[in-house]
């Protein structure tokens, strides 16, 4: 497995295999608001109406059918203005299928109205008005009445979630919920029918294809030539990174990846995705590691009610697959050989260390931490340097009162010294040259030495891993670790 920089493996939120939101699955709390921990997402330029917004989101499209067969789409489509409580996809998958496919039912079209203005009140009510109505009861279209409640920062109407708040459209606010909202005295025409044959579930590679958000993992899987295996009876569980998440690698990168003569690593790469065997979300959460495709093993770990694989968040659980499971990610994972036979695919090269730190997004806290020291100039100075860069996550571990503390102005000293133990001056130094040195140590710009050595193909800086290597930048290179080095 030759080593490979998975420098822009960063956050991507929001996408799923089925157009659906990231809420609705345990692992995939979004980020938390003042008053409200649901993602709000406000459009600056609200030109679209309700209908075409839902439509253009691509995470409605059972909703937008229902509003269809309701003949409720003009409706929503004029000047209200409306508050719209908005289930997903996702959400009505929750509903028995029996139940959905009758509704949709022409003989069932009041019932599907009554559904459908359940979630309609008259009026554009924002989140911070919605949290004011704790305990309360709301007074729909539909005629009947929603309850909303505020528990432990999260709002529930009914007994649906709020996920997603103040998407606004020209004629109202989207607030998107995990449930469908069903009005208590719902009845169904006799005719309706009672059992609904599920659709046929497709295999993992038609159904990421059909999702719409993987094709970037479609590609490199035909140019892997993995589709055949994965298309296989398997069962295979596979954590699938989105499009969005393989388009933060460095420029370039991705296009080398996919060359014929990079195949090997490529391959390296995809199958530290897979796990052999179908393990659902409730089984992941009871793991510390598992071993891939690949060979390696990858670590698990809960962390605030949140899954992640390594250092990726998993976003979506659970989409089920004729042949296995898929798990959606945040961030592609990198195998943990940083150092191994064969160069690693040449990535563009974007500025100074500290250009190519703030255009990835993981380091934060060190760029942060670097103005406070006064170095941030220094680093994007001629150089050249070997920068040991620890991530947002590494310097979580150290404690957020900690930081903060150290990044007064009265200990600019401490933290100074402390920064430049990550900082080796007036070299470049690839991790292809470790095994070289003769006493594995480098003086950094602290005055103090560090110590490099390699164990089981893994490199480490005193105790801390590098998990990603060689990011190479125009006045020097960064090794990624996973721990803050501490004088």
């Amino acid at each position: 497995m030759t080593k490979y920089s998975r420098w822009a493996a960063v956050i991507m939120a929001g996408a799923t295999l089925s157009a659906v939101t990231v809420s609705s699955l345990p692992a995939s709390a979004v980020a938390a608001k003042a008053s409200m921990k649901t993602k709000t997402v406000t459009k600056n330029a609200a030109t679209k109406d309700i209908v075409d917004t839902a439509v253009g989101a691509g995470s409605f499209t059972t909703l937008a059918a229902a509003l269809t067969a309701a003949g409720l789409v003009d409706t929503l489509k004029g000047a209200g203005p409306f508050t719209v409580f908005a289930p997903t996809d996702d959400a009505f998958k929750k509903v028995p299928p029996a139940t959905l496919a009758a509704l949709l039912l022409p003989e069932n079209k009041t019932a599907l109205q009554s559904v459908l203005t359940y979630h309609v009140v008259a009026g554009k009510v924002l989140a911070k008005d919605v949290v004011k109505l704790n305990g309360q009861s709301v007074k729909t279209v539909n005629g009947q009445s929603v309850k909303i409640m505020v528990s432990g920062g999260k709002v529930m109407v009914n007994d649906a979630n709020v996920v997603t708040t103040d998407i606004l459209a020209k004629n109202g606010v989207i607030h998107v919920l995990d449930s469908v909202l069903i009005p208590a005295d719902l009845k169904l025409a006799p005719s309706a029918p009672t059992t609904t044959k599920a659709p046929a579930l497709k295999d993992i590679v038609d159904t990421a294809v059909a999702a719409g958000s993987f094709k970037t993992l479609a590609a490199g899987l035909t140019a892997a030539g993995l589709i055949d295996t994965l298309k296989g009876p398997g069962p295979f569980t596979v954590f699938a990174p989105t499009d969005a998440a393989f388009a933060k690698l460095p420029a370039g990168t991705l296009d080398t990846l996919l060359k014929p003569e990079n195949k090997a690593t490529l391959t390296g790469i995809l199958t530290y995705h897979v796990v052999a065997g179908k393990v659902a979300a409730a089984d992941v959460v009871k793991l510390t590691s598992a071993k891939t495709v690949n060979g390696a093993d990858v670590k698990i770990r809960v962390d605030g009610g949140k899954v992640f694989i390594n250092d990726s968040q998993v976003v979506t659980t659970d989409i089920a697959a004729s042949n296995g499971i898929i798990h959606v990610i945040d961030a592609v994972l990198l195998p943990p050989t940083a150092v191994a036979a064969g160069p690693a695919p040449a990535a563009a090269i974007a500025g100074s260390i500290v250009d190519v730190a703030k255009a990835n997004g993981s380091f934060k806290t060190l760029l942060t931490a670097l103005d406070a020291a006064g170095l941030t100039a220094t680093l994007s100075g001629p150089g050249p340097f070997t920068v040991f860069a620890p991530t947002d996550t590494a310097f979580n571990l150290v404690g957020p009162d900690v930081i903060k503390t150290l990044l007064k102005p009265e200990n600019k000293a401490q933290l100074t010294s402390i920064l430049t133990l990550h900082v080796v001056a007036g070299v470049a130094l690839p991790s292809s040259a470790i095994p070289t040195l003769t006493s594995h140590k480098v003086k950094t710009v602290n005055g103090k030495e560090v110590v490099l050595t390699i164990r089981d193909g893994k490199v480490f800086v005193n105790g801390a891993q590098v998990i990603i290597a060689d990011v190479k930048a125009s006045n020097g290179v960064i090794h990624v670790i996973d721990t803050v080095l501490l004088p």
